[in-house]
């Protein structure tokens, strides 16, 4: 039911004049879908509330409720069509009044880790691009057939909610840009085992799928958890902060569909932070990110960084060591060029990586593991606290090339993490000494010895990104120089 109510509501906002893309439709299915969850989340905790005898305080007003303006019903239990608001009624009072009163949650909340604080917050991100109140009517109609009550509804939904968020993110110009094939996500998360009591902690959260797959890890691990280990999940667990508008709205609400009630991820610019400010209470038990690829930041953003680079996805490798807790475990994805690259950035980087923490396992994945994102990615696995020894390579050799409609499934992965518990040795895996690694380069390039494969050319963006480095290091050197003149 679910899926082919969410395949309508796009056939719907296509013929608006204010949706013109797949960002567009999930973004405005998004907040309507919201709004019917807390109806019904409303009137579960209404309704535990009267079973055990205590007093319910409503989150919402009544006339801003869902049976108010959304679905007033008949005593027949469908849409009375008189009372619910349509065209232009509906498309003002959600403008003028329903999204300010929304808005205002934000201001009376008592604290930011609560619901009320959440709803403030995506409704002061969000607006309505829907044009057309009759469009909108429409829409509020299907989402209405739709259910939240029972644990398998919530579950549906969540996962089609996911599939909404990876079509958004196949739409945009970066296909990993939203969205992290979630196969890949549920092994990192088996491979580094949180544990209820240790906070995890996403600084590119995107749509929270790392968070939400190790909240459902976490549960399904402890069914038999009690009320406080349920609090201790709810509340002081998942940490996540995201740059953009969009992907910050989309992860709180990812998170809640999922069963966390007032994620902690917070709207802020992740690099900005300086690392000298960092501090131990700042720090992390464990680290699961996909930070992303081929940005390029700004040099007031890398003077917060002790190595210089504009390169997005080096300037969080350096936050992550920084933020994240002696004894505590990593698995972050990033570019199979982090191993190589010669820029004095990426070498710096590499050694400060071996020096300080225990880089034990690096997967190699095959290009198309990332839907439209055309890279070569590997996930690196580390403890911090101690020096890499050693590092147990495994390389993902598929018999078919993967895409849309070939993707990457969990199978796929089921031999790496067999093999990865003991870093055995196979046709797909080796073990690379440290005391082997040129000091010079710290070049950790995955070459797998037990294969032999004729000798492969490096792609062409591959090789102008190493030139745009080397260049940009230039420019600096030479400013630094020009400086001292």
């Amino acid at each position: 039911m679910f899926e082919q109510t969410f395949k309508n509501i796009d056939d719907i906002l296509h013929k608006d004049a204010g949706c013109s893309s797949e960002l567009d439709y999930v973004e405005q299915t998004s907040w309507v879908l919201f709004l019917k969850y807390l109806d019904d989340l409303e009137h579960d905790r209404r309704t535990k509330a009267e079973l055990a005898s205590k007093t319910y305080t409503d989150l919402i007003s009544p006339s801003y409720r869902w049976e108010a303006w959304a679905a007033p019903k008949g005593k027949d239990g469908k849409i009375d069509h008189h009372k619910a608001l349509t065209g232009d009624d509906l498309k003002d009072f959600v403008d003028l009044k329903l999204f300010p009163y929304l808005k205002k949650f934000r201001t009376d909340a008592e604290s930011a880790d609560t619901l009320e604080y959440k709803i403030g917050e995506i409704f002061s991100e969000l607006k309505n691009k829907i044009q057309s109140g009759y469009n909108m009517r429409e829409v509020i109609n299907r989402i209405d057939e739709l259910r939240f009550r029972t644990h398998a509804e919530k579950h549906e939904m969540s996962h089609l909610y996911e599939d909404k968020i990876k079509n958004m993110g196949n739409a945009g110009r970066n296909g990993g840009e939203y969205y992290t094939p979630r196969p890949l996500i549920r092994t990192i998360v088996k491979i580094v085992d949180p544990k209820i009591g240790e906070t995890i902690y996403d600084g590119a959260a995107g749509s929270a799928g790392f968070l939400c797959e190790a909240f459902d890890y976490l549960k399904e691990k402890n069914k038999n958890r009690g009320t406080k280990e349920d609090k201790i999940l709810q509340t002081k667990t998942f940490y996540g902060k995201e740059k953009k508008s969009l992907a910050y709205i989309i992860g709180i609400m990812n998170m809640i569909l999922h069963g966390v009630d007032a994620p902690n991820i917070i709207h802020t610019n992740t690099l900005s932070e300086n690392l000298s400010d960092i501090q131990e209470r700042d720090r992390h038990d464990v680290i699961l990110a996909n930070p992303p690829f081929g940005g390029k930041e700004r040099a007031e953003v890398q003077e917060n960084f002790d190595i210089r680079t504009g390169e997005t996805a080096s300037l969080f490798m350096q936050h992550f060591i920084k933020i994240l807790r002696a004894g505590g475990r990593a698995g972050v994805v990033i570019k199979n060029t982090f191993l190589s690259n010669t820029d004095n950035a990426s070498v710096s980087l590499r050694k400060l990586l071996l020096e300080s923490c225990n880089l034990h396992t690096v997967l190699d994945l095959p290009g198309g593991t990332f839907t439209g994102a055309g890279v070569k990615t590997v996930v690196l696995f580390f403890d911090k606290g101690t020096p890499t020894k050693k590092v147990w390579y495994y390389q993902l050799n598929l018999d078919r090339n993967l895409g849309k409609t070939n993707a990457l499934n969990e199978s796929d992965l089921a031999d790496f993490v067999k093999l990865q518990a003991t870093k055995a040795s196979s046709g797909n895996s080796w073990t690379l000494k440290i005391a082997d690694v040129p000091t010079d380069t710290f070049d950790l390039s995955a070459k797998n010895p037990n294969r032999k494969e004729e000798a492969v050319l490096r792609e062409p963006q591959e090789i102008v990104e190493e030139m745009q480095a080397l260049d940009e290091e230039s420019s600096v050197i030479l400013n630094s120089i020009l400086g001292l003149i």
